[in-house]
């Protein structure tokens, strides 16, 4: 569906993309994630071609558009509709665009507007609609068309976590109908609802794999720890301790040796006198993969 090959592009002094070959499987749900800067946005508006690439090349094997499926669909990072119209012209005017008869938009955007439960708000000026709610009519309009493809942009930015949840159950619903969807991601909760995650980091595409291997071949062990005391940077200089990191209520900490980062971490609370509730052994996360790779440890 997708083939990338050594693309690059930069801006200025800046190189935002570095040689990222990728390919995505026709029917699959692909997750580009990755830390803010990393790359991800203008490799997907390279992708889309609103961007030119300095060199490589992008390779697109959808089926001609028709009358009743287009090419594909794409959602930016930030709301782009018209916040002065309401949610039903809005996507009248995106159907048009896509050169779509008033009888089909009407009829698809009763059916979109279903699935995304904004069909009681389509008279609803789109400035007055919630974060999550202005999301889903973005999705509405890109999804007017019917594309094979659909690319997202981080979505869901800045979402609650409740519209999240809605949106990527739309997400599997479009899927299941055979959507190929292509979904840049911030979130490593969102990274595990793919099928396959590349991951991106200071423009280069370091890793790409499904959620459970990359978890299942992380080569190190993951302790969680409840003690009482909330300091984020406690365990960073334990001996055996590669990464730490506080979670509202736990630490999660990454050691090689499980056995002797116990040992010094009980020592260094005693040392403290900070009562440890409790410390165990917990399998890896994608947080755990990702924020090692981002930090260079793996």
């Amino acid at each position: 569906m997708i083939i990338l090959r050594e693309l690059v592009k930069s801006f200025g002094p800046i190189q935002a993309v570095t040689k990222v070959s990728l390919e995505v499987q026709t029917g699959e749900i692909f997750g580009l994630v990755g830390p803010d800067g990393a790359g991800k946005s203008t490799l997907i508006r390279m992708i889309c071609g609103l961007i030119t690439p300095d060199s490589g090349s992008v390779e697109l094997s959808l089926p001609e558009p028709t009358s009743e499926r287009g090419a594909f669909g794409y959602m930016p990072q930030k709301f782009s509709l018209y916040g002065d119209l309401t949610v039903a012209e809005n996507i009248d005017f995106f159907g048009a665009m896509y050169g779509l008869n008033r009888q089909t938009i009407r009829q698809r955007s009763e059916e979109i507007l279903q699935l995304t439960n904004l069909l009681s708000f389509k008279g609803r000026l789109a400035d007055n609609l919630s974060g999550g709610m202005k999301q889903k009519l973005a999705l509405t309009c890109a999804l007017i068309s019917r594309p094979s493809l659909l690319v997202l942009d981080e979505p869901t930015y800045g979402v609650d976590p409740e519209s999240r949840k809605e949106f990527w159950k739309i997400l599997y619903q479009l899927n299941k109908t055979g959507m190929t969807i292509l979904v840049s991601t911030p979130y490593m909760d969102e990274a595990e609802l793919c099928q396959r995650v590349g991951f991106m980091n200071n423009g280069q595409l370091a890793i790409v794999d499904a959620p459970a291997k990359l978890k299942g071949n992380f080569p190190y062990k993951v302790l969680e720890i409840k003690a009482a005391t909330r300091e984020p940077e406690l365990f960073n200089q334990v001996r055996y301790v590669l990464d730490a990191n506080f979670y509202g209520y736990k630490y999660h900490v990454v050691v090689e040796d499980v056995a002797g980062a116990i040992r010094e971490i009980r020592s260094l609370l005693a040392e403290r006198n900070i009562p440890l509730e409790s410390i165990g052994q917990v399998a890896p996360t994608m947080e755990n993969v990702f924020v090692t790779l981002a930090e260079g440890v793996v």
